[in-house]
């Protein structure tokens, strides 16, 4: 009997589901399910939001996980005994509150209209105020961990979003069983067990291997309602990434229509789940995940601190490494927001009559303009910075405008804007002794703009290989799941028999590395002007 294991990638705006053959790693049917309510922002029942809020409604995701392995299993006509395990990623810190019944407290009829109860996406950035705050406790009292996480914490991690809770709606906190990333409450939906991952634990929840989450005392410091919240609201064992989690319950089959007792694996956060599915086990090699937002993982034998990043997590993903994160809060999305407002009409007519998209458009135009001779420069801040500067205060800007400034000039500014935040982030590793050996690249972005992926490896001076894989994330998550199956011994074996080979590689162009050292220095510049003095 051949035998499956299915990936769920659950994202910002939609879950894609892949159905993997373990025999020779073969995605045999995909699906995708848009959530129906998006990212909620700007209002929600009539409540007005801060402009830094998103949130979503989580019956989406009980939607998308019924939808997607049902259909991959009908469009492949294979047995659901055939699936011998499913395996979930999930965007982080993507937080919910829920009752001691495991259900959202914004289904409930009384919160309804309190957007604390809902769920707080992973770019819900108005607990900036509580972020700053903890980073500040935990320099006042020495917090060890705070080192292993770039000296700052984020918006949009866990501490952060809970205490905005506390804050601002009590009788949610209050009312709240437990915090859960959204992740682990999918992996509660299949099996009924309370397990949290390490991965999302490690770099969305402060926690180490060696100490665990941050002390009660500094928790309660921090606002007395914490006290003792890691023993209540955050309990559950936290598990490695692979593991098993339990197995499908006889709800879970009849949500899925997958085998009652089917292994499920303990998930992992949606961007590093893209390492194993691109071939990715060793020291040295770095993913680049570029979609709406941009992540840089990689894995290494060192145990070093590197200020400035998402931070590291020992076993975060694969035993016996470390897994180093740090990214930039905008890439798609800087894209997205520049043809929505600022092309002209002319330029979608022009496309038209091409028979191609705008952004095929801008690409054929702005390719004509040579490396390191743009004549704008843009920071890509659109969204906050992530790496160096953990700010989500700081904006985007262009500078260089002059009334003959083109679109496309704007466009291939941004493009490299992007590329510069990328080698900022290899030279901050470079400098602590985290030698970026390998470079690989996935997501939408990878596999449609060779423009935007020949200028980054210009500008950063490397080899950057195309993983062979639609669907990173759900075949990532996937072979955590064959791995937690036991049809393979470990993680890296199924790695090795699992993923495909880079088809697609690009490679620098050096005299356009030499080219772009100039309007580098200039972006550095400015990054450290504008992060001290914001706008």
């Amino acid at each position: 009997m051949k035998k499956y294991t299915i990936g769920i990638d659950f994202g910002t705006l939609s879950a894609r589901a892949v159905l993997l053959d373990l025999q020779n790693g073969n995605e045999v049917s995909v699906s995708e399910y848009k959530y129906p309510h998006g990212v909620i922002t700007g209002k929600l029942n009539g409540v007005i939001l801060d402009d830094n809020a998103a949130f979503q409604y989580p019956q989406d995701y009980i939607e998308a996980l019924s939808y997607t392995v049902k259909e991959v299993v009908v469009k492949a006509d294979v047995k659901a005994e055939q699936v011998v395990g499913i395996g979930i990623d999930f965007t982080g810190c993507t937080m919910l509150p829920v009752d001691a019944d495991f259900k959202p407290l914004c289904m409930q009829d009384k919160f309804k209209n309190n957007p604390m109860a809902y769920v707080k996406l992973w770019k819900h950035h108005s607990a900036q105020p509580q972020a700053d705050y903890i980073t500040a406790m935990a320099e006042k009292y020495n917090e060890n961990w705070l080192s292993t996480y770039g000296g700052k914490v984020s918006s949009e991690w866990l501490f952060p979003k809970i205490l905005e809770t506390v804050e601002n709606a009590p009788e949610i906190y209050e009312s709240a069983e437990y915090f859960v990333e959204a992740g682990d409450w999918m992996v509660w939906i299949l099996t009924g067990n309370t397990v949290r991952n390490c991965c999302m634990a490690g770099f969305k929840g402060s926690w180490t291997q060696k100490d665990g989450y941050p002390s009660n005392d500094f928790l309660k410091n921090l606002n007395p309602k914490l006290d003792n919240i890691l023993e209540t609201k955050l309990r559950g064992e936290v598990k490695a990434v692979g593991a098993v989690a339990g197995t499908v319950t006889e709800y879970g089959a009849e949500l899925t229509g997958l085998s009652k007792g089917t292994i499920v694996a303990v998930p992992c956060l949606d961007a590093h789940a893209g390492l194993p599915a691109g071939g990715i086990a060793e020291a040295g090699q770095m993913m680049l995940i570029i979609g709406t937002s941009g992540c840089h993982i990689m894995l290494d034998k060192n145990e070093v601190d590197v200020p400035g990043t998402c931070g590291k997590v020992e076993d975060g993903l694969f035993p016996g490494y470390s897994v180093y994160e740090s990214g930039q809060c905008c890439v798609g999305d800087m894209f997205e927001w520049f043809v929505k407002n600022c092309v002209p009409y002319s330029y979608k007519e022009k496309a038209d009559e091409l028979g191609i998209g705008v952004f095929d458009y801008l690409e054929q135009l702005a390719e004509k303009i040579p490396a390191g001779e743009n004549k704008i420069l843009a920071l890509d801040w659109w969204n906050g910075n992530r790496t160096p500067y953990v700010d989500n205060h700081l904006t985007g800007a262009i500078f260089g405008f002059t009334l003959s400034t083109k679109p496309e000039e704007m466009y291939r500014a941004l493009i490299e804007s992007a590329a510069f935040g990328t080698k900022v982030i290899f030279d901050l590793y470079d400098k602590y002794g985290v030698e970026v050996k390998e470079v690989y690249a996935s997501g939408g972005i990878s596999l449609k703009n060779k423009l935007l992926m020949q200028i980054y490896s210009d500008v950063t001076g490397k080899e950057i290989k195309i993983t062979d894989c639609n669907q990173g994330g759900a075949v990532g998550s996937a072979m955590f799941a064959a791995y937690a199956s036991r049809e393979f011994a470990t993680v890296e074996e199924a790695v090795k028999a699992l993923s495909k080979e880079c088809k697609v590689v690009y490679k620098p162009n050096l005299e356009n590395t030499e080219k772009y050292k100039k309007l580098y220095d200039k972006y550095v510049k400015l990054s450290e002007m504008f992060a001290k003095d914001k706008f």
